[in-house]
């Protein structure tokens, strides 16, 4: 199936699993989502569990957020992550601290669904990928998944969490197909996934980045290259022990993100395997990006 069928499904079964949860967010009832992620829960949920929401992003999330501290688990769609900027407040200031702020008194099971990337000829201010800001914040957790089966898997995950979760979506990946297996599928959030072992060169990414990197990998095996591919799949919690087993193991590797290369995902990565795995590199960390501005 597709990314967005997957998506789709997923809240599909998550709605029906359990009447806590309730999905918000602009244009997500009558018009079924700006990407049509939402299509058909209205019709069959109905006003009271899938809500439309007006363009006022710090109003509808900070609604969310307080309906998460009392017992809800809401789902909420920001139609791009361009426009959670406008409710940072509410998403660092309080859904990532209040957890801490009440000494665990309150849970905040809320899931932030938001697409971005460039590519879609949709202009600089809905093309950003701006994952490293929320990867940065102690108390969220920010996931990336870049397959079907993934996006089912992780989604589940996200949606049962008593912690906020950031969950991003490329939107190049929503029309891309792959293999999803049936029946419940729950992933670990903060776990990474080698999805192709190699033995010359390790190449680490995430979402869209890790389909490119799998192209590439696929490319220097036929000029006799044997390439290993680590999915983050979860920017924070890191798993950085996947990431420097493998390091480890090739002596190798190459950080690509679908980003700018200042600040980013990628320098984390690099820092981890230089304080990881540096007796075992035979050459330095490259990281391949956006250019340096």
């Amino acid at each position: 199936m597709t990314y967005r069928q997957a998506l789709n499904e997923t809240l599909r079964a998550e709605l029906e699993h359990d009447e806590l949860v309730l999905l918000i967010g602009e244009e997500i009832g009558v018009f079924e989502g700006s990407y049509k992620i939402t299509a058909g829960l209205l019709k069959d949920f109905g006003p009271d569990r899938v809500l439309d929401a007006p363009i006022a992003e710090e109003g509808f999330v900070g609604a969310a957020l307080g309906a998460a501290m009392l017992g809800m688990r809401p789902v909420v769609e920001i139609m791009t992550i361009n426009f959670s900027l406008i409710a940072i407040d509410q998403i660092v200031n309080h859904a990532a601290k209040m957890r801490s702020m009440f000494a665990g008194q309150v849970s905040i099971p809320l899931v932030i669904r938001m697409p971005g990337g460039g590519g879609q000829q949709l202009a600089a201010t809905h093309s950003q990928n701006l994952e490293v800001w929320y990867a940065h914040i102690p108390g969220l957790k920010v996931v990336a998944p870049s397959t079907p089966a993934d996006a089912k898997a992780l989604l589940t995950a996200a949606i049962r969490d008593d912690d906020p979760v950031i969950f991003l979506e490329n939107l190049s990946l929503y029309s891309a197909k792959g293999e999803v297996p049936d029946g419940e599928q729950i992933a670990e959030i903060g776990k990474a996934a080698v999805v192709k072992t190699g033995t010359d060169l390790t190449i680490v990414s995430y979402s869209r980045g890790t389909t490119t990197a799998l192209e590439v990998a696929n490319q220097l095996e036929a000029e006799g290259l044997s390439i290993e591919v680590v999915d983050l799949r979860s920017l924070r919690p890191l798993d950085r022990d996947t990431i420097c087993a493998s390091v480890k193991k090739t002596g190798h590797a190459v950080v690509f993100e679908d980003d700018w290369l200042s600040y980013g995902i990628g320098a984390e990565i690099s820092a981890t395997i230089g304080e990881g795995v540096f007796d075992f590199l035979d050459a330095p960390v490259r990281r391949a990006g956006r250019p340096h501005r």
